[in-house]
């Protein structure tokens, strides 16, 4: 057995099989595990998909979101114990496959056409 099949059997007992189909575009609810003193409750965090990178267990997604005006951006690890689940609200239509435009853009013109085919 080599070392990359080694690497790849480990990693499988870390992928989660609940994370649904995800794409660029998609406006998404994550909820995050955070801990307050000895307490632990999961927030979530909603915004847009602008990024993804990698694949397997180093699978991560940049979600933005403007908060008070300021653009809010988050870098989650897909299969991270933190991320406690991932809904997709909806589904956007995305021309390429990162968003970095975005950034720049306020108001209104950060709205993406909204995509049918897909299932939720």
């Amino acid at each position: 057995m080599n070392a990359e099949a080694i690497i790849r059997s480990i990693e499988a007992e870390h992928i989660k099989d609940d994370i649904p189909q995800i794409y660029v575009g998609d406006t998404v609810r994550v909820g995050v595990r955070i801990r307050e003193g000895g307490k632990e409750r999961v927030q979530p965090y909603e915004g847009t998909v602008i990024a993804m990178r990698n694949g397997g267990v180093n699978e991560t997604i940049t979600v933005r979101k403007i908060f008070q005006g300021v653009g809010v951006e988050r870098v989650f690890l897909l299969h991270a114990p933190r991320v406690a689940n991932i809904k997709v609200v909806r589904r956007g239509k995305a021309r390429r496959a990162k968003l970095y435009y975005l950034r720049d853009r306020v108001g209104k013109a950060t709205r993406l056409k909204q995509r049918f085919d897909r299932p939720l």
